[in-house]
């Protein structure tokens, strides 16, 4: 047991005659470890990503609430007619008439 933790400390399995056995294991193990730190910080960046669309989204529908409020608002009958009022036209007293046209049929 002692012998075989010193030799895993001198790094013998790499100098040994089977070493090459064991580099192309360890550049396998290097290349799966690159490759898994690559596809975590590609997953990072979205998981960011959307995170920031989210925070968009809840901008511009909070955005849409205030726009159509104030639509709402301004097509009110007292906003219309209180700005009329400013150009100098004012509601009428009289309420409309239903006009109805009659055609004559020829017999």
């Amino acid at each position: 047991m002692k012998g075989s933790v010193y030799n895993i400390l001198k790094a013998r399995f790499l100098v040994n005659e089977d070493a090459s056995r064991n580099w192309k294991f360890i550049v396998f193990l290097i290349f799966l470890a690159m490759l898994m730190i690559n596809n975590i910080h590609r997953y990072e960046k979205k998981v960011f990503r959307t995170l920031e669309l989210a925070k968009e989204v809840k901008e511009y529908r909070s955005e849409f609430v205030d726009r159509r409020s104030e639509l709402m608002k301004l097509k009110m009958e007292s906003t219309i007619s209180s700005k009329m009022e400013q150009r100098g036209i004012v509601p009428s007293s009289v309420p409309p008439k239903k006009i109805k046209v009659i055609t004559e049929t020829k017999n």
